[in-house]
């Protein structure tokens, strides 16, 4: 075999080998029910703020540490300890999607999205 066939299979299978790693690191939207059915698999869960139930968060305890309780798309509430400290604007947030495993009965999330309020939506009455 010439050099340049060997380098090219090193290539090949260097690209293989990034493609299933990639492919095993992505995690997949889901409800609770599901994650709580695999809580080995990371998830991203969608859901609303509920905001009757308390938020904690004591930055001088631990500044990594935000529990708080999110209702999924199928009405599931979960208690959620979030692994960062708290967003800013956290309460004004329409919708969030956490990224996490499920742990015993609470959702443990590595990072967070959140879509809050545009600022562009115009509140006057519309001028036709």
């Amino acid at each position: 075999m010439k050099k340049l066939h060997i380098v090219g299979i090193i290539i090949i299978a260097v690209a293989i080998g990034v493609i299933f790693v990639s492919l095993k690191n992505t995690s997949t939207y889901a409800d609770f029910t599901e994650a709580i059915a695999n809580p080995d698999k990371e998830y991203h869960v969608v859901g609303k703020l509920d905001k009757d139930q308390p938020q904690i968060y004591d930055p001088r305890v631990n500044a990594d540490e935000f529990l708080f309780t999110l209702v999924d798309n199928k009405g599931i509430a979960k208690q959620v300890v979030l692994h960062k400290s708290k967003p800013q604007d956290f309460e004004k947030s329409e919708q969030i999607v956490l990224i996490g495993k499920m742990h015993g009965s609470e959702f443990h999330a590595n990072d967070i999205l959140m879509k809050c309020p545009s600022k562009y939506n115009d509140s006057k009455a519309q001028i036709n």
